[in-house]
């Protein structure tokens, strides 16, 4: 009913190399990154979420204080790279902001969103700054870095 195939040694090594082959190509195909990088920004434009925050402590005197955040506080891009900056309003009513060094500005509403982009074209620092919030008499400063690089 059955019969026995016998492979001489070149004919099974030949026989394994192209098994492996075949299983290494598959398992390529399956697992690939779907963007393969090259140290260059890609043409993918990354999400980058964040969130505005609040902390609220009660001093020795009584006095109660609090600071506005955003988080994350800092973020990296690569110089070239195109992102979508997500800001979801959870502490506070509104926050106004503008993003130094460029045109951006928006507004983030509580348990909302905002969607800004942001083309990083040269190196450097720029900081998102919320006008309610702009330093410590303020309840801030609300201040997050996109540093490019």
């Amino acid at each position: 009913m059955f019969r026995s195939i016998v492979l001489n040694k070149k004919k099974r090594i030949l026989l394994t190399t192209l098994l492996a082959a075949m299983i290494a190509g598959s398992l390529f195909l399956l697992y690939r990154p779907s963007v393969l990088s090259t140290g260059a920004a890609t043409s993918q434009i990354r999400t980058i979420h964040m969130v505005t925050g609040e902390f609220k402590a009660t001093t020795g005197d009584g006095k109660e204080i609090e600071a506005y955040i955003w988080h994350p506080g800092t973020v990296f891009v690569e110089k070239g790279e195109t992102v979508h900056l997500v800001i979801r309003g959870v502490n506070g009513e509104s926050h106004p902001f503008f993003i130094e060094g460029t045109d951006i500005k928006g507004e983030v509403l509580k348990d909302r969103e905002t969607r800004v982009t942001f083309k990083a074209e040269k190196e450097g620092t720029y900081r998102l700054i919320c006008l309610t919030h702009p330093d410590k008499d303020h309840d801030g400063p609300m201040i997050a870095y996109i540093v490019v690089d």
